[in-house]
């Protein structure tokens, strides 16, 4: 059976956890603020915190910002339940809009209709690691006049924030600039199945206009992330163990366990790993893209570039039992693939809510038509052409001429 999405662990690594081990050091301490460093150097931006998940870094982000009961946050219908929850762990209302016709992103006119005084943040969410349109985002924000400020956060920037769920998309490029430096704070996601992972974790990076201090808000969110205490067990080091609370934070702080996995998928991402995902990617489209039943979806143009996370392919004029049935045909054929995403409509957590599926049709065309093939850094060049030969066959099957 081919897997979905193994982890990539190999010796490099191994050691590299094996000496933490050693180091008698594996909480947060210096492999984290190493990776954090270097993170940073990589994307562009200023400053970055690595967090336990993108999904705590996401809350973080909304409860410095101020958002609570009576804001609203625009998220798209097509992402996974995390960039919602948030939203709903802080109170306030997540206001869902479609996507678009041509890729399963944010649709920005949906986000215009869906603007009220009561808009604190939008999330767009980068899905399969394909770039939002963020240009147009922040005309949007510039443009929208009715921005109420209800913190002095919320009025030291002055607009709607920008709160990228950039959980798939590290390493992706628009117009010259990485993922981390397209949105005002992008928060990438090391989970166990993405592209660079640390087993958990996830990272907030910073890219707020002068008006803030980038290093002031690295230090708070530091705190923040560690119960609101002012000193962790590195800094306790020196023999000054007395600390403060300052508010009451959370626990959401990564470990040097998990950083020294990042450190060695970080050191190779740029001249191993991606380039492998990308000639993976591009196999698939080669393989695939003279079928009349496949639409591939967008992963580079002259200058947008993906992270190649996923390969989210959908098939033509299939429903939604025939794509289920198309996945239990390749597994029987030796190939795992994934759906991404259930729309957040169809899951009951928001149907009780009153959100309904009707209301984002383009969500659901790409839902119930969608099958993710595997994309993975060990995936041979071999296996690729069984993956595309078992879908081929299987599709014949259910399409028959």
């Amino acid at each position: 059976m081919i897997p979905f999405s193994p982890p990539h662990i190999d010796q490099k690594i191994i050691d590299e956890v094996i000496d933490t081990l050693k180091s008698g050091w594996i909480t947060t301490g210096p492999k984290t603020y190493r990776f954090e460093q270097e993170l940073a150097r990589y994307c562009g931006n200023s400053h970055t915190v690595c967090v336990s998940s993108a999904t705590a870094g996401l809350e973080l982000v909304l409860r410095w910002f101020g958002v609570g009961p009576g804001d609203e946050v625009i998220v798209p219908a097509y992402t996974y339940c995390a960039t919602a929850n948030v939203v709903l762990h802080c109170g306030a209302r997540p206001v869902m809009v479609d996507v678009n016709l041509g890729d399963f992103n944010i649709s920005v006119e949906a986000v215009r209709k869906a603007l009220t005084r009561k808009t604190k943040v939008i999330i767009p969410v980068d899905v399969g690691g394909w770039p939002c349109d963020y240009d147009e985002l922040y005309r949007l924000v510039q443009e929208h006049r009715d921005f109420v400020p209800s913190s002095p956060v919320q009025e030291k920037l002055g607009r709607i924030l920008i709160l990228a769920d950039a959980a798939h998309s590290f390493g992706a490029r628009d117009k010259g600039k990485k993922a981390g430096t397209l949105a005002d704070i992008s928060v990438f996601s090391f989970h166990a199945v993405k592209n660079l992972t640390t087993a958990e974790g996830g990272a907030i990076a910073f890219n707020l206009p002068p008006a803030f201090d980038a290093e002031e808000l690295y230090h708070y969110f530091h705190v923040f992330s560690l119960h609101g205490q002012t000193k962790d067990a590195l800094a306790k080091t020196n023999g000054e163990w007395r600390y403060d609370v300052m508010e009451a934070g959370y626990k959401a702080n990564m470990t040097d366990l998990q950083a020294s996995i990042g450190l060695v998928e970080l050191s190779r991402y740029e001249s191993d790993i991606l380039p492998r995902r990308r000639q993976i990617v591009h196999a698939y489209i080669e393989a695939l893209q003279s079928f009349p039943w496949a639409e591939i979806p967008p992963v580079e143009t002259a200058t947008r570039q993906s992270s190649f996370h996923l390969f989210l392919l959908r098939i033509k004029n299939i429903t939604e039992p025939m794509r289920d049935e198309l996945i239990r045909s390749m597994r029987q054929k030796g190939v795992a693939v994934n759906v991404h995403f259930q729309p957040l409509p169809l899951l009951s957590a928001y149907s009780r809510l009153g959100y309904r599926i009707d209301d984002y049709p383009v969500a659901y065309h790409h839902y119930e038509r969608e099958i993710s093939l595997p994309v993975y850094y060990t995936l041979t060049d071999e296996q690729v052409h069984t993956v595309c030969d078992a879908l081929i066959a299987s599709v014949k099957e259910l399409l028959p001429a």
